[in-house]
């Protein structure tokens, strides 16, 4: 049996290396799952807690060679970081539009005073006077390390740990001790903090909830409607598709027209004449204005017509088209056929000529059969080709984004040039891939379930690696060291900017308390809090929140984790 035994003690063995991690994560996995106070309404801690079973693996004496375990930790944080980047990159710009600038000030405003709160705490309980060097920089370290932990963010740990290692070398503290204290209390501190402003405020959530309904109900979202007009109006007559539309300031697309007892696909030439019926798609918002100004609304059954007609969806897998507008693609004109809605994710969008198609675009095309098929095939319609992930963008991507994060930034009066390093180069270069890629010919396209695998693969692979590194000295850091200390002041660093600024938020800028509730969710990057905002709304608002802010948030916790230490402790 000593092949057993070397397996289990040989910690420089690949064998050994290989089932600890695998161990560690399937049981942290399990665990994580397992929800506190009660199935329904529980928190779990996720994958998480894969960093917990890490620190009992490394305090039992289960571990492996530091090169290596350096090594899977740093692999598996780029992993996570670049595809948290793929995600968020597309919706970066435009999280600051329709009303996002005001959401987004709020999570801003959030993330400073939780830095302004861990660096007051380090001064009033940790600091010991002169110079941040020595213990005194190290001390600062941990109480990054509380900061990350307290706010749930694992990718800013990451950053701090990167930095940590520019700054102190192989001495660097073991901040992953701090987060594990701070980390449990986080969790619950955001929620917890979530319910009081709510009654501070005096905030019904019934009246939260009944506006919300009614601000949809006067400003409906641009998701597609579907009618059939007449052409009543004697001014139109003569006129053409594209002038209406100029006339009228409206956007819609006419994806069938009966002239004369006759179905044809109209293009922006066709000219309209007395009683001409339009099949249209518009924005719902408009479809009474569209009414008023071409005529009233009709029935006709479409499939009883002299022209067989058919409607597709048509997925857009050809890099080629990635990036281009609808209307640089000439669908009506070129190809005789419309193009009425397109559904990306989980939402439904209005075809406006403007819009931008992305690789994984399901389009709805209408008009003969062999029209529509020719835009499938010039559209890619591969089903298969999605299934396959484009592994050399993303590493060309992450190739690009190591040597961005080394580059160095000399800030004057601090000695050690900034650098963005494995976290935040990375990040920041996904983050401009999936906003602007397609005007490189770049597609790091990956499918949801994709991104999520290498997503948490990644996440699992750092926090297993930093759990084990970790367990040697943790029991001692809690017991004999500052691990109580780090609890409460990690707790402090959660709850208290939440309060100020979701009472600001509430009181001042009137933002509607399930939107507020997505909001700090987002701002503090966690996902269990959004589950509980979820719950409570029993609406799409916290959503909205959380996806509005979660971009910059989530881009400036990293960046901040790791500004700390190498301005400060440098």
């Amino acid at each position: 049996m000593d092949w057993l035994q070397k397996l289990f003690t040989d910690t420089d063995g690949i064998g050994h290396i290989v089932m600890i991690y695998a161990i560690v994560i399937a049981v942290g996995i399990f665990l994580g799952r397992m929800k506190i106070g009660g199935k329904k309404n529980g928190i779990a801690l996720g994958v998480t807690f894969v960093l917990f079973a890490g620190i009992v693996a490394g305090h039992l004496g289960f571990t492996g060679t530091t090169n290596v375990l350096t090594f899977i930790q740093d692999f598996g944080l780029i992993l996570f970081v670049y595809c948290i980047g793929l995600q968020v990159g597309p919706g970066f710009i435009s999280s600051f539009k329709e009303g996002g600038v005001k959401m987004n000030l709020v999570a801003l405003g959030i993330i400073l005073l939780n830095v302004t709160c861990c660096i007051a705490l380090y001064f009033a309980v940790f600091y010991k006077g002169g110079s941040i060097t020595g213990e005194n920089s190290t001390n600062l370290a941990m109480m990054v390390g509380v900061l990350c932990g307290a706010i749930t963010n694992t990718p800013g740990l990451g950053a701090a740990n990167e930095a940590c290692t520019t700054i102190f070398g192989e001495g660097a503290p073991t901040i992953a001790n701090g987060y594990a204290c701070a980390y449990p209390l986080g969790v619950v501190g955001i929620i917890l903090a979530t319910i009081v402003i709510r009654y501070i405020t005096g905030t019904s959530l019934k009246k939260e909830q009944d506006a919300i309904e009614q601000e949809k109900a006067a400003n409906p979202h641009a998701t597609p409607h579907r009618m059939t007009v007449a052409a009543r109006n004697p001014y139109l007559l003569g006129k053409s598709i594209l002038q209406v539309r100029q006339f009228l300031g409206r956007d819609f697309v006419c994806s069938r027209i009966l002239q004369n007892g006759h179905v044809s696909i109209p293009n922006r030439d066709t000219i309209l004449g007395e009683g001409d019926e339009m099949y249209i798609t518009c924005a719902e918002a408009d479809s009474e204005a569209i009414k008023a100004f071409i005529g009233p609304e009709e029935q006709v059954e479409w499939e009883e017509q002299d022209v067989p007609m058919v409607s597709k969806h048509v997925l857009v897998t050809q890099p080629a088209v990635n990036g281009k507008t609808l209307g640089e693609l000439h669908f009506s004109s070129v190809y005789g056929v419309n193009v009425t809605r397109i559904r990306r994710g989980d939402m439904n969008l209005f075809a406006e000529s403007n819009l931008r198609l992305q690789i994984g675009d399901r389009l709805v095309v209408v008009g003969p059969e062999d029209a529509v098929d020719r835009v499938a095939n010039k559209m890619g319609n591969s089903v298969k080709k999605l299934d396959h992930p484009n592994l050399a963008a993303i590493f060309l991507g992450v190739f690009i984004g190591i040597i961005f994060g080394a580059i160095p930034i000399a800030i004057p009066g601090v000695p050690t040039p900034v650098k963005l390093g494995l976290a935040g180069g990375p990040l920041c270069i996904a983050i401009a891939i999936g906003a602007y890629g397609y005007k490189f010919k770049i597609n790091a396209y990956t499918t949801t379930s994709a991104n999520l695998m290498l997503r948490e693969m990644g996440l699992a692979l750092f926090l297993a690696s930093v759990g084990i590194k970790a367990g040697a000295n943790f029991v001692d850091t809690v017991m004999n060291g500052d691990g109580l200390t780090y609890v409460w002041c990690g707790f402090i660093i959660t709850v208290v900017p939440i309060l100020i600024m979701g009472f600001i938020a509430k009181k001042f800028l009137k933002l509607n308390y399930c939107t507020l509730m997505g909001l700090i969710a987002g701002s503090t990057t966690d996902p269990p809090a959004l589950a509980f905002a979820n719950q409570t709304a029993n609406n799409e608002a916290p959503a909205i929140g959380y996806s509005t802010v979660y971009p910059l948030s989530m881009f400036m916790r990293i960046l901040t984790a790791q500004l700390i230490i190498l301005l400060l402790c440098s």
